[in-house]
Formats: structure tokens, sequence, C-alpha cells
């Protein structure tokens, strides 16, 4: 075979080759792994409806213990024992610490024994004072030897009395060797070892008791608001008062309000207020920052969607639609307020509107998505 055949033979084969490349190159079919093959990405839909709810408030606050108690040593003395464990639970009552009572028991003893010597030393001038009163209308004793006998048992009576309140005093002092816990409580570690010299010129402090089951929280709300909480207390509440945890987690109890200052106050314009919460399992302690909501009004057929549905611009808030052929449309909105979790939409929406609530970060405007009912799967 001559070489100018070999080029019209091997024809046919390039030809194959090129037609198998255009047909890898050409636009994928229905099969195909390129984008135009991907489904359109699922989003989680809300259909919008009305509802009578209540308008609530939020504002930062901060828990305080209901009782608080620091325990101090009341009497001068060497610390032997402590009787508690730190970080327990604690009963008024029970015996937290015992001090050295050797001094004070001795103390208590000489005071009982200068009440004796008083009480003896009334009651000689009393016996003195009864021999004169017969003869104080005689010659046999002068006016001033009388009044004298009548002032030196009064004196002795007087000395008596101190004597009872000294002997009173160390009886006390003796008692307070033995430190007990004034409230029921959780009790702190303690701020001194066994050995420390405590009540030397002052109340030394020894331990802090907190009860906070229940616990307060303190926090502040404008003065429209406060208006408006007045205005319905005392209506159909429109919800309990709520905690929101530092983590952004609710505290599953409610709480009620108690009280309000006197007066709003002239620099922020606000009024504090205190709410009451249970804490059975003392998960709320005292200083802990928290964000209370509270119901400040009710708001009658308005429509509510999840705050996480609102978006945030330049331009306003939207919130992200689903159109009937599937596409995503941007609505404006505008808020009035919270309900809960939930934004008060004032403006820009009717009900009806299927609106984005879980994947917005996948929905761009226009893309065509499909549509899960949220919580449906």
């Amino acid at each position: 075979m001559s070489r100018a055949i070999l080029p019209i033979l091997m024809l046919p084969l390039l030809v194959a080759a090129c037609s198998k490349g255009d047909q890898a190159s050409g636009p994928p079919g229905k099969g195909g792994a390129g984008m135009g093959g991907m489904p359109p990405p699922e989003v989680e839909v809300m259909t919008v409806t009305r509802a009578n709810v209540p308008r609530t408030a939020e504002a930062p606050g901060r828990l305080h213990a209901v009782r608080s108690a620091e325990v101090r040593a009341r009497v001068e003395g060497i610390l032997e024992k402590r009787e508690f464990t730190e970080g327990s639970e604690v009963k008024a009552g029970q015996v937290l610490f015992r001090i050295d009572a050797r001094p004070l028991a001795a103390a208590q003893d000489s005071a009982k024994a200068a009440l004796a010597r008083a009480q003896a030393a009334a009651l000689i001038a009393s016996q003195n004072l009864d021999r004169l009163q017969p003869l104080k209308d005689t010659p046999a004793i002068s006016r001033l030897e009388y009044d004298q006998a009548v002032a030196a048992k009064a004196q002795a009576e007087a000395e008596v009395a101190a004597a009872r309140a000294t002997l009173k005093r160390a009886e006390i002092d003796l008692g307070y060797a033995t430190v007990t816990a004034p409230i029921d409580g959780r009790i702190s570690r303690a701020r001194v070892t066994e050995g420390a010299l405590v009540g030397k010129g002052e109340a030394t402090p020894l331990v802090t008791i907190e009860q906070y089951t229940p616990i307060w929280v303190d926090f502040s709300q404008s003065s429209a608001d406060f208006l408006a909480i007045r205005a319905n207390r005392g209506k159909a509440a429109p919800g309990a008062v709520r905690l929101l945890l530092e983590n952004g987690q609710p505290y599953p109890l409610p709480g009620r309000l108690l009280f309000s200052d006197l007066a709003v106050d002239p620099a922020t314009g606000s009024v504090g207020l205190r709410a009451e919460f249970p804490n059975p399992e003392r998960a709320l302690l005292p200083g802990q920052f928290v964000t209370v909501r509270l119901p400040v009004a009710q708001a009658d057929n308005v429509v509510v969607v999840p705050q996480r549905a609102v978006q945030g611009g330049t331009q306003g808030q939207v919130v992200m639609a689903v159109a009937p052929d599937g596409k995503v449309m941007p609505l404006p909105v505008k808020t009035g307020g919270l309900s809960g979790a939930n934004w008060i939409i004032s403006e820009g929406l009717q009900g009806g509107e299927q609106i984005i609530v879980n994947g917005l970060q996948k929905a761009r405007p226009g893309m065509t998505v499909k549509p899960v009912v949220a919580g449906g799967k």
C-alpha cells in the first residue's frame, strides 16, 4: 500500500471523532450534569393570615434575689469550725460557724457574779432602811441619816438592774458564738477559714445567703408603653411576662408584674418596673442579664410574621414572597411592633400571601424556587 492512500483511509476515523466531540460539547439534555439540569432550591414558606394578638415590648433587665443576707461575725473570737457545705441550700436557724466561746462564757460567769454582788448590796441597803424606818420621826436618828439610807437602797437597786443588763448582754454575746442562717436560701463560699480572728473592731463578713426561688427582674419601660400597660391591667390578660435568656432561648415559665416606680426618670423618660418569676430549678441566677418581654396592648385583626422573615436594607424592610409561578418577589413592608417572637405588619401585607420564612439565603428576586410548607416536612 502506497503512502498516498493512507490519508484517504484515515479520513472516516477523523470525521467520527469530531462528531463525538461535538456531541459531548453540545447543550446537556434532561439527564445532563450542567447548571441547567439542577432542580430549583427548596424554601420553607407560610401563608400570611390575620389574627388578634398581644402587642409586646422588650426591655433589658437584671435578675435580683428576693432576699439576700450577708452573715457577719457579731462577736470577737477565733473561728473554730464551719458547719455547712459551700453552695448548698440552708434553712433559717441552721448552724453555719462556731466561734471560740470560752472567753464569752467566762464573761458570762463574771456578769453573773457581779449581779450576785449587786443583789447582796441591795439586800443590805434594804435592811438598813427597814431598821431606820421606825426611827425616822424620833431624835434617835437625824433626817440626813434616813435620807442617806433611802438613797443607798435606790442606788443598790440601780446597780442590780445594771448587773442584770450586763449579764443579758453576756448571754447574747455567748449566743453569737454560734453563727446561724438568718434566712432560707443558697449559701455562697465562705470568706474566712477556720483559725481566723473575726469580729475584731468590726462585724467581719463570713458568707452570703441568697433566696432566689422565686426571683425578681428589674427593668425599665418607656412612659408611653407604661401607660398602655397600666390601661390594660385588670382587663383580659393579653399575655404573661416572659424572659429571654442571654443565649436567646426563652425561659419556659411565665412571670407577673409586681410594681413600678412612682415617677418617670427625667433623664431617660422611662419608668422602673419589677417582675417576679418562679425559679424551681434555680436556672435563673442573681446578677444575670435577661430580656423581658411583656404585653403592652391587644392588637386586633393584624398580620403577624416571624421576625426572621423580615429583612432590613437601605430601602427599608421587605419580605420575600413566592408568586404562583414559583418566582421570588420582594414585598416592602412596615412593622408596627412585636408580638412575642413575631413582627406585627402594619403595611405591605393583606393576608393570603405566601412568604419565605426559611431558606432566604437561597432565594433571590426573580429566581424560581420550590416552596415547602414550614413545619410540613
